[in-house]
């Protein structure tokens, strides 16, 4: 329904009442959509998930920075998330780029989101 609105609110009131509808979903309307949710809460998550590994490895993190952007497409009769890709900005004492790698991959499997998506995940990180 082209002409559809709503409003979505969250528990803890960091969203309350904020506006989505076909508009904000695919004509750049002012508002939200669950693509744009999804990506938010797997870039959260993720990043949550790297920190605690690192915490526990002992590394002093400086800078830990995610931008997550899923992929909608049509497919089929409907539409899919067809892939998440994380973007990944650290600075991170004692490890270079490959290393970040190295644990992001595996915060990038072992978080909660990544887990529930069932889609491709892509992975780049920087480090500096």
């Amino acid at each position: 329904m082209k002409d559809g609105v709503g409003a979505v609110s969250t528990q803890s009131g960091a969203l309350y009442g904020y506006p989505y509808g076909f508009g904000s979903r695919f004509e750049g309307v002012q508002g939200t959509n669950p693509e744009e949710l999804i990506a938010a809460a797997h870039a959260s998550c993720f990043t949550m998930a790297l920190a605690m590994m690192l915490a526990k490895s002992n590394f002093s993190v400086e800078k830990l920075e995610t931008e997550a952007r899923v992929t909608l497409e049509s497919v089929g009769d409907g539409f899919a998330i067809t892939s998440s890709h994380l973007k990944l900005s650290g600075h991170v004492a004692g490890l270079d780029v490959e290393g970040l790698t190295a644990i992001a991959n595996q915060a990038k499997a072992g978080c909660p989101v990544s887990k529930a998506l069932n889609t491709e995940i892509a992975l780049e990180v920087t480090a500096g």
